[in-house]
């Protein structure tokens, strides 16, 4: 069997062994299970024109869930632990022929491979308002995160494109060992959260299997989210974990159904390891050594609500996000989008959706492109209309279409149009 193969078998039986390990005999309940599993697989079938050549292809991503509730197995109170492991394979439409810097679809890896994504324990104090946790964590479950944005399957509408182009934070598909504070305040409806990681998730030699290295170089990685959720005011139950609401009860799930968006959010992040600059050179020649940071600002809400329906309603979002331009490819990003839940009466779970991101690229790229005689356009962007079909509780479907308009930022290669659709099982 290949090294890459065998790496991905031995994560999936440590996964497997992690969720026999646990003592399940522990009495369970419907609203707060003592420990709940789930899965989710997802298949993107997608064609496109344009770009670098035209292509079609299939990319599968499978998502295997674990969440058990220490106090009921073993009695450490306000404790979770939390394993969540992926496998991905199929083709690799953006990378081998689109050449788009931002991305076609959110669960094409650059390696097929699979590994543990989250594996970390938390605690939480004072009535669940604080709350520590530690171990394999990637910053995209809870920092910069527009709910309503999550129906598409852009990568964009993920982590902000700018701060996924740096050099290596704790995103999907690979994450980092670190640390994260969350505190809640009074109501639930304002929070502060800080995250403290490795500064280069994995081994970037081996993208195969799961890596928890600290090498010399690595440096670390932080990021501050500041927030309010004017929705969440007064919902005591509300979890404060990134393994929610998918691995919650029903109580959970019923609540952020028929709630409303509601979320501002502003975030600071930043590296303490250096990089080379893509244009200032020192006084012998060699490039000036900065650290990359950034920032972002991000609103959404629910725009309009249909009277007498709890679910029919309009919502959109936007967030803006930029780093210091220094050393990365796009130093700026726009994501605005609208989503619209029960476009018929007689179909309230289904979701239509429309976005837009517009990545433009930053001034020192462009002149470092410029030197060697490449011609470069000032931005790359990209617009996507969904429709979520939910067929029943564990099948969606999902047709897309995406325009992107000079891809990788190459003003020569034509603008690519995606059709596309993703089939979605999930056990929940």
């Amino acid at each position: 069997m290949p090294h890459h193969r065998s790496r991905i078998v031995a994560t999936l039986l440590f996964f497997c062994g992690c969720m026999m390990a646990l003592p399940v005999q522990a009495e369970l309940t419907l609203s707060e299970p003592a420990v709940t599993m789930s899965a989710v697989y997802k298949l993107d079938l997608l064609t496109s024109r344009g770009g670098l050549d035209d292509a079609s292809g299939a990319i599968g991503n499978l998502d295997l869930m674990l969440r058990a509730d220490l106090d009921a197995l073993r009695g450490w109170k306000n404790t979770v632990v939390y394993l969540h492991a992926l496998a991905n394979h199929g083709a690799k439409p953006n990378g081998k022929h689109t050449g788009s810097f931002m991305g076609l679809s959110n669960i094409e890896v650059p390696s097929s491979t699979a590994k543990l994504f989250h594996a970390w324990l938390q605690h939480s104090y004072l009535d669940e308002r604080l709350s520590l946790l530690a171990g394999l964590y990637p910053i995209d479950s809870e920092f910069s995160v527009i709910e309503s944005g999550g129906l598409f399957l852009h990568p964009a509408y993920g982590p902000p494109a700018d701060l996924s182009m740096t050099r290596g934070p704790s995103i999907f598909n690979t994450s980092a060992f670190g640390v994260r504070a969350r505190w809640n305040g009074a109501e639930r409806d304002r929070y502060a959260m800080l995250a403290l990681l490795d500064g280069l998730p994995g081994d970037p030699a081996d993208p195969h299997g799961t890596h928890i290295r600290f090498d010399q170089g690595d440096g670390a990685f932080a990021i501050v989210e500041f927030g309010y959720t004017p929705p969440e005011r007064g919902h005591l139950m509300e979890p404060t974990d990134p393994s929610s609401p998918k691995t919650q009860g029903e109580d959970i799930r019923l609540h952020e159904k028929y709630e409303s968006f509601g979320k501002f959010a502003v975030g600071l992040w930043g590296y303490s390891e250096r990089v080379d600059d893509l244009v200032d050179l020192d006084n012998l020649g060699n490039p000036v050594q900065r650290r990359s940071k950034g920032a972002y600002l991000l609103a959404e809400r629910t725009l309009y609500r249909e009277a007498g329906s709890p679910v029919h309603h309009l919502a959109g979002f936007a967030r803006l996000s930029r780093t210091d331009g220094d050393s990365t490819v796009i130093d700026q990003v726009i994501n605005i989008g609208l989503r619209l839940r029960a476009p018929y009466n007689a179909r309230e779970d289904d979701i239509v959706g429309i976005a837009y991101s517009h990545g433009r690229l930053g001034d020192k790229y462009r002149q470092s492109q410029a030197a060697i005689g490449a011609a470069t356009a000032a931005a790359e962007s990209t617009l996507e209309i969904t429709y979520r079909y939910q067929v029943s509780d564990w099948l969606a479907l999902q047709p897309m279409y995406q325009y992107i308009r000079h891809p990788g930022g190459d003003p020569a290669l034509s603008d690519v149009k995606v059709l596309g659709m993703r089939v979605e099982l999930s056990t929940l």
